[in-house]
Order: structure tokens, then sequence, then C-alpha cells
């Protein structure tokens, strides 16, 4: 059985302690900026030398599922049947998973404008092919702009999604992101407006057809709080957003596990981190209540001044909390 398994067994069943707290690492950029997405290539005195290559990216991806520390690594179809080819997930307890989807709100490539208009939906993954590889798992994700067509074009192709996963005995967690462009609402009845769409979505589903988890923006504690609250059965996560400091990403961690998520899915906050490996650590260290976010930061620096490593930023600035919204309940 997968780490993942047990865990949100735990959870459903009001067992949860914290331990039992979900990491992914989400490698499915490739699947929206694409090349860039496999982060700059770094040496150890801070200097970089373009974009790290494909095979490099697998690399790293390989290394951090054998670390053993997060529970899922989620990657594009493409990056799965390769790592697989190798053997990484041949015996490993890390659940490997899929992106599902490939909605028109990712596709931020250089110079493009795609994701300035409303989403649209879009799949590439075909789930039959995935299962077959020895994948049941993928991440489908929606976008509500507060826009009658756009919405129900989304809200058409979840239906269509969800019979094909079905179909295919595939199961999925479902990541609702904020509107990706500016809609007509004053931004503090936006967080009220994700929760009531994420969860009108889903009250129409039977128990088979629901997602394992949920993967949103984090819109505050109160937001946060509401979610969790409402429905015990649904298994609330929280995505990392950019990549920011040191501080702002075991913040985070520290944040939504205290009010009530229960997964973390951060990619940018892994991928771009000077030490991936022990940025992993440390989030882990976090969630399991054994590091405070600001000791966790001086360890991770004290880490990468052990290996030589010459960090983007100095301590005292990788310290700093500059996310706005991990600002008010830090």
């Amino acid at each position: 059985m997968y780490k993942l398994d047990e865990k949100l067994s735990r959870i459903r069943a009001g067992k949860y302690s914290k331990g039992d707290f979900i990491i992914a690492d989400a490698k499915d950029g490739d699947m929206g900026p694409s090349i860039q997405a496999c982060g700059p290539r770094r040496a150890k005195d801070g200097s970089t030398d373009g974009f790290k290559t494909r095979p490099e990216f697998l690399d790293q991806v390989q290394a951090i599922v054998e670390q053993d520390v997060v529970d899922i690594m989620l990657t594009s179809v493409s990056n799965h049947e390769a790592l697989s080819k190798r053997g990484v997930f041949k015996t490993s307890k890390v659940k490997p998973a899929i992106r599902a989807n490939d909605t028109t709100d990712i596709w931020v490539f250089r110079g493009a404008e795609y994701a300035a208009q409303p989403s649209r939906p879009f799949r590439s993954a075909d789930l039959a092919r995935v299962k077959a590889m020895g994948c049941d798992l993928g991440l489908y994700s929606i976008t509500f702009n507060n826009d009658l067509d756009a919405d129900y074009a989304s809200l058409e192709a979840f239906s269509k999604f969800r019979e094909d996963a079905l179909k295919n005995d595939f199961k999925y967690f479902l990541e609702v992101f904020n509107p990706n462009v500016a809609i007509k609402m004053d931004p503090a009845d936006v967080p009220g407006y994700v929760n009531d769409a994420m969860m009108r979505c889903l009250a129409g589903l039977t128990s088979a057809e629901r997602p394992e988890f949920l993967k949103i923006a984090y819109n505050g504690p109160d937001a946060l709080q509401e979610l969790a609250a409402y429905d015990p059965s649904v298994v609330v996560g929280v995505l990392g957003g950019g990549a920011g400091t040191t501080r702002d990403c075991l913040e985070l961690i520290a944040q939504v596990e205290r009010f009530g998520a229960r997964v973390a899915l951060f990619g940018r906050k892994i991928n771009l981190a000077d030490h991936p490996q022990q940025m992993v650590r440390m989030m882990r260290g976090v969630a399991d209540g054994e590091l405070t976010s600001e000791q966790a930061v001086r360890e991770y620096h004290a880490t990468l001044d052990r290996e030589g490593i010459t960090p983007t930023r100095p301590l005292e600035d990788d310290m700093k909390i500059t996310e706005s919204v991990l600002q008010a309940a830090a």
C-alpha cells in the first residue's frame, strides 16, 4: 500500500495526526510553462546556465522519489512514462500521479497571452493508456471565472472526464484555481465565491465520482477553515503558488495545516529551491510539528552552508514572509 492510501484512510476515519499530513511534489510544469518549468540549471556558486534539460529534470524527479519523503509525485504523462521505464516507481511507496487535463489558463509560454483569457477546457491525457502504464491517479483542474459560457464549458468537460475516469477505474484529485482573469466581483468576495462554486460542483456527484481530495489556493484562514469544516468527508489540500522565500514556503505549510488542510501540493516552491531535497525535508518537519517555520529556515540554510551552496537570498532575507495572505496569521 502506498503511504498516500494509508494516510487518506486515517484522515477520512477522523484519526488524523501530525504525521499524516500529505505532501505532493508537483513536477507537472512541462504541461504549462513547458521548457522553463524545468527550472534554471544552477551551479553551487549560484550562477545559472539556461534551463535544465528534460533528462536533468527527470534525474531531479527521481532523486525526490528515492528520497521517500513526499507522498505523491505528480508529473506529465510523458515524464511518468519515462520515469516508469527507469523503474523509479517499481518498489517505491511514493504514489505516482499524472496531470489529467491542461486547461488554457496554464498555457503560460514565453510571450503567450492565453492565460489572460477565461480558462477553456482541454485534455491531452488518455486515461486508458495511462492506466495501462500502471498509474491510476490524476490531477484534474478547473477554473471558475463568474463567466456563464466559460464556466458552463468547463463543467461540461469535467462531466465527460468523470465518465472516462469511472470507465477506466481511474481516481483523481480536483484542483480549483482562483479566477484567472479580472471578474466583476469585490476581491473580498472571491474566497467565498470559489468555495461555493467548488462545493456546488461536488454536490451533484455520487461518492464514486468525487475526487480523492481538493487542491486550492490558500485564500486565508477564514476561507480554509470554512471549507475544511463544511464537509468532513472532503479532504482539503492547498497549492503552493509562486516560489517566494523559503520562509513563505514553510510558513504556508504551518498555516494551512493549522487551519484544516491535510495536503500540500507544491511545485515551484520545491523545484526552484536552492536545494529541493532539503526543502522537502523541512516541509515534512514543519508539517509534522517537529520544527517551526523559523527553525526550518535556519536549518535549511545550515545545510546549504555545509554543502557549499550559495543561497539565492541571505538568511536574513530568506526569513521574511513576503506573501500577503500569510502575513496576517503569522
